[in-house]
């Protein structure tokens, strides 16, 4: 499970980079290649949230094993049945 969630700050689809906001308030680069969907969608865009783990880089804090959130927070809706 990662261990950090943060808001992509902006990312460029077409060059594969971009930058997390993390909760805490630290920007985190985020590489095309670390997005680990089971889907075919690795689109990222400004303002998804995001779950991931931070690797120090050379250049600095880089994501990876990044996942999208899907909406959040799950809600629980309970039917009753008549």
């Amino acid at each position: 499970m990662a261990n950090f969630t943060g808001t992509v700050k902006w990312f460029d689809n077409d060059r594969g980079y971009g930058f997390i906001s993390t909760n805490d308030g630290k920007d985190v680069f985020l590489h095309h290649s670390q997005v680990k969907e089971k889907s075919h969608d690795k689109d990222i865009h400004e303002g998804e949230e995001l779950t991931f783990d931070i690797r120090e880089d050379e250049k600095g804090p880089a994501a990876i094993n990044v996942q999208k959130m899907w909406g959040g927070q799950i809600e629980w809706i309970e039917y009753t049945i008549m």
